[in-house]
């Protein structure tokens, strides 16, 4: 069933930003945008634009946006935004002003995304100004519960919290409590952080300086902690006074990548509200086919079966911002309507089944005025929100209800995302001179991912802090596994011994609990896992990156660090010579130095399992070298290493990037194949169906509604297809 009633495919934009559109235009917009196909708005209802004195709250403009909606069938979604505060509390709770290290308070500053002060709001630490803050959604949801515009609730815009904040008393109180909870004796804190003087609690203070140390990683969790506890207040006070629509969230798919920095963590988020989404859109982040699509496969994953929206795509220009200049046109930053096509077309092949835009007409002011808008600065209609309308009107057309049920199938390998690694990483890459700026644990995922995806194969996001899901599937991919907790390498162990298939690079656990290098390595009982002992480390990112190794006859590149093996070792000191069963399948090559010629890679049999361990940081080899890399043969063999074969298998000339990608989806009402061509050419591609999804009897075209170049061919599992550049075509299986 869909999240929103009555809706089949929620699609639209966020229409009303105070002061953005003008008032004159809303009854013309919401005419237009109803004609056009659209169904849903989602308005900010920014609390430093409502409670304009303590008490006393204008509702005028949000008022007239519900009654519009109500009249012309446009469902809202109200998004709460108490992360913008009014005027008065920055003066009445000067005390909750958010505080840097250096003890510096933040004031009230204008909204980048509209025009209107009061951000980044004040510390909820502080329980008189949270008692404040309450009454605001408390009087939203109790005025709007029954508006017969109301559809739900969009909470905690983009869930992260300010980085470099908060050093406030309340929030340092608060992170004493925690450590009670963990710790409980104060002497036993003090052998943990390795700071032994500690009289009373008052002497503890969350490290003004983090580096990679137990008090940093303590101070990293608590802070992601903190903010997820501070959501789940958001999302239980919404069902509270209005337990009949959902609470929606939308993340920016940057769990890899602001974790440690903003608390962004896509899993706990979705974990906490009805409905899930992003926001992502390619003039921020580059048109590269893969990055889009890794995206939305990690909100996917993180929903963890909830329906998920691509709750901001772009639908228009960006100008005069920094990620965009130096960068070519055609890379997103002026999208023509082919363009729009593409990206909407790729987010519900990835299984989103609602698509917002994050203005429905640009911003008239700030530093954002023009962008993201399908429609003109005046809200006309123009060729990019005619594509918009064909789109809305397709995806809510009569009998498609199967098509939205149907779900992406799960991908033929999983790749591991392990929070305590990213923290660390985090922690030991960005202390000054240390190699401040590597951002070695996303690249390296990525990395990993766009291997994958350039061999054709489905690699699905998958943490290893949740034993369910790792259940799930039989083969594994662990990228940049230097450190993990014990509980981690535990389940790791359990995990193939049950029967799993496990792929992991280099130095595994090589940091333990509180980041302490163990004398043993791999550490954390790894050792046993894969069968190996180290015989030869390299920490050197500069002179490791480009090594060639080679493994099971595939070449790879080598990158960050460099770890050789032997197979015949002594257990531990004085225990004598223990014979493993691991078996080298790779090894360094010549320019590898001291490693030259060394074990570079090793299969072991753990239990009903097996492991493959790399020696280096394969996917961040692959991502970063892209251009003179020896391809995705390698992790094309990770697929054979599990005995397993592709859901589709795509045969079409080699090409500089995979621009033609397939994806399978099942449900209730029967099997769709969605192929997407991000290319700039017409292609034809032959497509083989694994043995479970076939012989077929036939296929029926769904997009393109009518023909434009799109034909398709079935003969028992293989489908021939024609797509149309920046286009897709989406097959109902028979």
């Amino acid at each position: 069933m869909p999240l929103l009633d009555d809706v089949q495919v929620p699609f639209g934009a966020v229409y009303f930003r105070k002061s953005n559109p003008p008032r004159e235009d809303w009854e013309r917009d919401y005419a237009t945008a109803a004609a056009d196909g659209l169904n849903t708005f989602r308005h900010w209802f920014l609390w430093g634009a409502i409670e304009v004195a303590p008490g006393e709250y204008d509702w005028a403009d949000y008022d007239r946006q519900l009654d519009l909606a109500a009249e012309h069938g446009i469902t809202t979604i109200i998004a709460e935004m108490i992360t913008v505060a009014p005027e008065w509390a920055y003066r009445r709770y000067a005390h909750a002003r958010y505080q840097t290290s250096s003890g510096s308070r933040l004031g009230p500053s204008m909204h980048g995304s509209c025009v209107v002060g009061g951000a980044p709001g004040l510390c909820l630490d502080h329980d008189d100004f949270r008692a404040t803050a309450e009454a605001f959604p408390r009087a939203l949801v109790t005025r709007y519960r029954d508006h017969p515009g109301l559809g739900g609730y969009d909470i905690w815009n983009e869930c992260n919290y300010p980085g470099g904040v908060c050093y406030c008393p309340a929030t340092v109180a608060d992170f004493r409590a925690w450590l009670r909870d963990r710790y409980g004796d104060l002497r036993e804190l003090g052998r943990a952080w390795h700071r032994y003087s500690f009289e009373t609690w008052e002497d503890v203070m969350p490290p003004a300086s983090p580096g990679p140390y137990p008090d940093a990683l303590d101070w990293l969790q608590f802070r992601i902690d903190n903010a997820y506890e501070q959501m789940a207040w958001r999302a239980g006070l919404l069902r509270e006074l209005d337990p009949h629509h959902p609470v929606t969230a939308h993340g920016v798919a940057g769990t890899l990548t602001e974790l440690a920095s903003n608390t962004r963590d896509d899993w706990r988020a979705a974990s906490l509200v009805d409905g899930y989404g992003l926001t992502w859109v390619a003039c921020r982040k580059g048109d590269a086919v893969w990055k889009q699509w890794h995206a939305l496969d990690m909100t996917r994953a993180a929903a963890a079966g909830k329906e998920f929206w691509h709750a901001e795509a772009q639908g228009g220009p960006l100008w005069l911002q920094p990620q965009v200049i130096g960068r070519p046109r055609e890379d997103g930053r002026v999208p023509a309507p082919e363009d729009l096509r593409l990206w909407h077309l790729t987010s519900f092949a990835a299984g989103a089944r609602g698509l917002l835009y994050p203005r429905w007409r640009p911003l008239l002011h700030g530093p954002l005025f023009g962008a993201f808008g399908p429609y003109g600065m005046d809200g006309s209609r123009t060729p990019r929100s005619e594509m918009t309308s064909r789109l809305a009107r397709w995806a809510n057309a009569p009998g498609q209800a199967a098509l939205w049920q149907a779900r992406p199938v799960q991908g033929e390998v999983g790749i591991l995302v392990v929070p305590e690694t990213q923290l660390y990483a985090h922690l030991l890459l960005n202390t000054p001179g240390a190699g401040a700026g590597l951002d070695p644990y996303a690249r390296a995922l990525e990395g990993a991912y766009r291997g994958f995806f350039d061999a054709g194969l489905q690699a699905d996001w998958v943490r290893a802090d949740d034993p369910t899901a790792m259940a799930a599937y039989d083969l594994l991919y662990l990228p940049f596994p230097v450190m993990l907790s014990q509980a981690t390498a535990t389940r790791l162990r359990d995990w193939v011994a049950a029967g799993g298939n496990l792929v992991a690079e280099g130095c595994p656990g090589y940091f333990g609990e509180g980041g302490h290098v163990g004398s043993l390595q791999p550490g954390l009982g790894l050792d046993e896992l894969f069968g190996v002992r180290e015989a030869y480390v390299e920490f050197a990112p500069d002179l490791v990156e480009g090594v060639a190794v080679t493994v099971d006859a595939a070449p790879v590149r080598a990158a960050l660090f460099m770890q050789a093996y032997t197979t015949d070792v002594a257990s531990a000191p004085g225990e004598g010579t223990v014979p493993s069963t691991g078996t080298a399948v790779g090894w360094y090559g010549q320019d590898a130095g001291p490693a030259a010629g060394l074990v570079a890679a090793v299969d072991h049999v753990w239990g009903q399992g097996r492991t493959r361990l790399v020696g280096t940081m394969c996917g961040h080899g692959y991502g970063s070298i892209i251009g003179s890399s020896p391809g995705p043969a390698f992790f094309a063999q990770v697929l054979e290493f599990g005995g397993k074969t592709p859901n589709v298998r795509l045969q079409h000339p080699a090409m500089e990037r995979p621009d033609v990608q397939a994806r399978l989806h099942a449900g209730p009402g029967g099997t769709f194949l969605w192929v997407i061509n991000a290319g700039r050419e017409a292609a034809r591609v032959e497509l083989e169906l694994g043995m479970q999804w076939g012989p077929l009897k036939g296929v029926h075209v769904l997009w393109p509604e009518q023909d434009e170049g799109a034909s398709a061919v079935a003969d028992g599992r293989t489908i021939t297809v024609s797509v149309a550049p920046r286009d897709g075509v989406v097959l109902a299986l028979a």
